[in-house]
Order: C-alpha cells, then structure tokens, then sequence
C-alpha cells in the first residue's frame, strides 16, 4: 500500500492579482471586516487574558470571566443577518481578491459553528467552562493525600511497589469520574448544536468547519494503523518483558499502572539507559533558551511572561498562549528536569514561536497558524529532539563515550515513542468518533475496547467508570486529537526537507539543528509569517514542495 497524500494538490493563488478595481461585493467584505475586527479583537485579548489568569490561579472569578467573554464572542458569531450576508458573499463567486477570499473563507467557518439558538449558545459555553474549572483545578487523592499530576508521574516512573503505581494510576483517574456525567451532556449539547446546523453529530462539523474530511482522516488513520501495526507489537513485547522482570510478575500480568504513564502515551524510559540521568543534573529552562537562540529564534521574550512551575490551582499539564495576535505569546509548564520536561519546554516554545512570528502587517484574520495541526508540527520538530542524541551531545556537553551510550538506545526510545504515538492517537480518534455518535453507549467498555485493540494493554480489574473522562482534551479540544497525529506526519516532512533543501545533508545520521540559522530562518519565513494566509495544504505545499503525506513518517519511523 502506498502512503496516502491528503488531499488534492492544490492549485497557487495569484495573490498579486489585485491589480484590477474591488467590484461592490468586495468593497462591502472589506468595510464588514474591518468593523469585524474592531468588535472581537479586544474580546478575544479579554478572553485570552482570563483563560491565563484563570489557568494559572484556578480562582473562580477569572473563569466566570473567561464564560462570559466566550459567550459575548460566541454571540457575536452567531448573528444569523451577519452569517447570511457572509454566506452570500461566498455564494456570489464575486469576491476575486485572493485575500479577501481567504478572509471570506474563514469567516464563513467562524461563523457557521455558532449557528444556533442563543439558549443553548449559553449553556454550552457554561457547561464547558464550569468542566474546564474542575479539570484544572482538580487534585487526585492517594492514601488520603491530594498529589499533583507531577507526582503521580513521578511515582509512576520510578515507584517499584506495584500497590503503590497503582494507587497514583487511578488516582490520575478520578477526575474522570467526577466529570464524566457533565461531560457526557456537554457532548450531548454539542450534538443538539450541530444538527441544528444540518450535521449528524459534532464530530462531523468540527472536522468540516477544520478545513479536513472525515473520510481522508479514516484512510490516514488505517493506513498508519497497517503500518505501524506489527513494529509496535514486537516492540511492546520487547517491553513487556523488560517491566515483566522489573516487577518480579509475568507478561501477563502487567496491568496499565506498569507502563510509566496514566494513558500509556510515552515510552517508559526503561532501556539500558534511563535518559533522565542527564537532564537530572541541568536547568531544561535554560537548554531550550540556548537552543533556540542558536537558531535564531529567541525565546527570552517569551519566558519572561511565562508561568513555568507548579503550583496549587494552576492548570497541571502545558499549553502556549498568544494573548494578543500582536507579539504577547507566553507558555504555561510545570517544569522539572528531566527528559519529559525537557520535550514539553522544546514543544510548547515550538507553538509559541509560531505565533511570535506571524507578519504583523498581515490582516488580523490572517495572524494565527494554517491550521491547529500545522503549529502542532512545529512543536513536535523541536520536542523530538530531547531523545536525539546528536541535539544531546552539544546542548548538554556530553563527551564521545556519553552518547555512544546514549545512541544504542535513544533510536529505540524515538521509533517506540513514534510507533506509540500513533496507536494512541487511534485511540483518542476512533473513541471520540464513537462518544459522538452515540454517548449513550456504555463509554467505560468502549474506551477499554479501544485500549487493548490499538495499545495492546488490558483492561485492569474494578471499576472503569470515568477512565475516558479523564483525558482532559475532550474537554477543553473536543474532536482535536487526531492533529495531533496529522503533526507528527507534518513534522517529519519538514525533517526531511530541512535536511535535504535547507541543510543540503545527504543523511540525517548527525542532524541535530544546533546552531543551524538556516533552520530557523527557513521556519519564520515559509511557516510562521504567512499565519492562516493560505489553506494548510497550499501552505505546506508552498514550504515543502508537496502536500501533507505519511510517507516520509512512514519512512522516518516504520522502515
């Protein structure tokens, strides 16, 4: 089977061909626009403002903040005169500027998801903010204890008493299940809004309003799930056997708590080498910093705004944030040092330089990425790089013999980590499918079903109320995950192009991008200015000289 190429190759615009006089139709997008953006720009900076203030306190005032700023803004989305005006704009086919009708587009798309009745527009948004509030601030219990997502990583990495792994595994579990209720009737909600708008569930207006189609997701998703298949069975295996012996107990009898994280999501570090043992001893703060100034992107702006470290109240996990489309982008992390840490700070700059770096002469519409999954590329380049030994040897100054170590092994953990991304990534994609097509069904089943089918890890015994629930991006990213993956794909093929067209290597054996300015300059100039000036194929086609394909993940990863 050949790896398949999403979507058709798209034909350039000529986005010089303004030449001739805006007809009446485009004067009139041009004046909307513009009145626009005067009303949601500063709603969206208050927004962003109290999504900040809210995940980083867990004070309830920000979130009823955040609510009511995302309702108001909703609203604004959902004006039926505005969104019939748009629509027949776009039906006129009069709308001849490439960058009017790229903003047109957008609009279009903003618009036709808030297409619903002002009652349930406000309940939906309450109920998801209300989710949002529980899930950032909520702290599981463990022998009578509140442990932050930090611990329990933590004990499940190096915890040798299974009672005790398992103790902190359902502990990460028990949001779920104080949730999962609200949640099933937030997708519910969802659902009453789609088909409102003539969709069968929310899962297919998303992907729509997306830019992508179910049906070449579905053929992404099979191909990677024949591909990655049979690797990932011998490699898991491989692994079994090393946690079997760890813990004294057969193959058979390891349960989800051995694996090292709650959803079995990254490679335990478990190998000859724990690659922990060299970013123990360092400040993964000031590795990324130096990195990344080395390439000519400077984060120094950007960790000064940061909120970097753990707290009570603060949202446990890592996102980044543009709060103003204008150059104010901040990350939120809960670092430690070691390795999972140090892919995270890589990762979550990776997004905000993106947003640092869209050309700020570009319309306002235009100041965000191609698409979700296109800055999710960026972020997982650099991430990659906290297990390659060519980036470890000169940003930690490890000697020869050090990463001859770390090189027997640091293949292993990036092929598995890759392998067991995508497996995991069926998981979500396929689950989520199915919770909107029919939440009735019994979930618990139906996410262990999953589990077993694509992750090869049992079911554990007890109660399995909530386990679903507890991954927070059904919250906070409802039918987002499968970008993730669609990220992956995209970020080895600006590894392959980097190293082939930007670095002129002939191989990637030493590639570590340390130092490399061409990186950088090639990423701000191709990637980062145009923002969402094109369609994410077109742009990735214009950076890469073709459209987004598994191939070079496949050839990266598989063979």
């Amino acid at each position: 089977m050949k790896p398949h190429f999403l979507g058709m190759i798209l034909v350039f615009l000529s986005w010089n061909a303004g030449s001739q006089e805006m007809n009446e139709k485009e004067k009139q997008l041009e004046t909307f626009i513009a009145k626009h953006v005067s009303q949601i720009e500063s709603l969206q900076t208050d927004a962003n403002q109290a999504y900040w203030d809210a995940s980083t306190t867990g004070k309830a005032e920000y979130y009823e903040n955040l609510s009511r700023l995302q309702h108001a803004i909703r609203t604004i989305y959902g004006r039926t005169n505005e969104f019939e005006f748009i629509k027949g704009l776009k039906e006129s086919g009069q709308i001849r500027d490439a960058r009017l009708r790229r903003q047109l587009d957008q609009l279009y798309l903003f618009y036709l998801q808030n297409q619903f009745q002002p009652e349930l527009l406000k309940e939906l948004v309450d109920l998801d903010t209300h989710i949002q509030k529980i899930n950032n601030t909520f702290r599981g219990e463990m022998e009578g204890k509140k442990v932050t997502n930090s611990e329990i990583y933590s004990i499940m990495t190096t915890e040798t008493d299974s009672r005790k792994r398992e103790a902190a595994w359902r502990a990460s579990k028990q949001v779920g299940e104080v949730i999962a209720n609200d949640l099933i009737r937030l997708v519910k909600l969802r659902n009453q809004a789609a088909q409102q708008l003539g969709f069968s569930d929310y899962h297919s207006l998303s992907i729509m309003v997306g830019e992508q189609k179910v049906k070449e997701l579905d053929q992404i998703f099979h191909e990677l799930d024949v591909y990655t298949r049979e690797p990932f069975i011998r490699l898991k295996e491989e692994l079994d056997h090393i946690l079997a012996e760890q813990f004294e107990i057969s193959p058979a009898e390891l349960k989800p708590w051995h694996y090292h994280d709650p959803f079995f999501q990254r490679t335990p570090l478990v190998y000859e080498l724990d690659l922990d043992e060299y970013y123990n001893p360092v400040d993964v703060k000031a590795i990324a910093e130096q990195f990344f100034a080395g390439v000519g992107l400077p984060v120094d702006d950007i960790l000064a705004k940061s909120d970097l470290y753990d707290r009570e109240g603060k949202f446990p996990h890592a996102f980044s944030h543009d709060m103003n489309r204008r150059g104010d982008v901040r990350i939120l992390c809960n670092l430690n040092n070691d390795e999972r840490w140090m892919e995270t700070i890589l990762h979550e700059l990776g997004h905000a330089l993106y947003s640092k770096y869209h050309d700020r002469d570009e319309p306002y519409l235009f100041r965000e990425p191609a698409h979700s999954f296109t800055t999710e590329a960026v972020a997982m380049f650099f991430g990659r790089l906290s297990r390659t030994e060519a980036w470890m040897q000169p940003m930690l100054k490890l000697s020869d013999e050090q990463r001859e170590k770390i090189e027997r092994v640091a293949w292993k953990y990036t092929q598995f980590q890759q392998l067991l991304f995508a497996r995991w990534a069926m998981v979500m994609y396929y689950f989520e499918k199915q919770l909107y097509a029919n939440p009735d069904q019994d979930l618990n089943s139906l996410w262990w079903d999953m589990v077993e089918t694509y992750q090869q890890v049992k079911r554990p015994p007890g109660s399995l109320a909530g386990h679903w629930a507890a991954k927070f991006h059904f919250t906070i990213a409802p039918c987002y995950y499968h970008n993730y993956m669609l990220g992956e794909l995209l970020a080895s093929q600006l590894h392959h192009h980097i190293e082939e067209q930007v670095l002129k290597l002939e191989s990637d054996q030493e590639v570590s991008f340390v130092g490399q300015k061409q990186v950088g300059e090639f990423l701000r100039e191709t990637i980062f200015a145009p923002g969402a000036r094109f369609h994410w194929n077109e742009m990735i086609m214009r950076a890469t000289g073709e459209p987004l394909t598994t191939k070079y993940f496949i050839r990266q990863f598989v063979k």
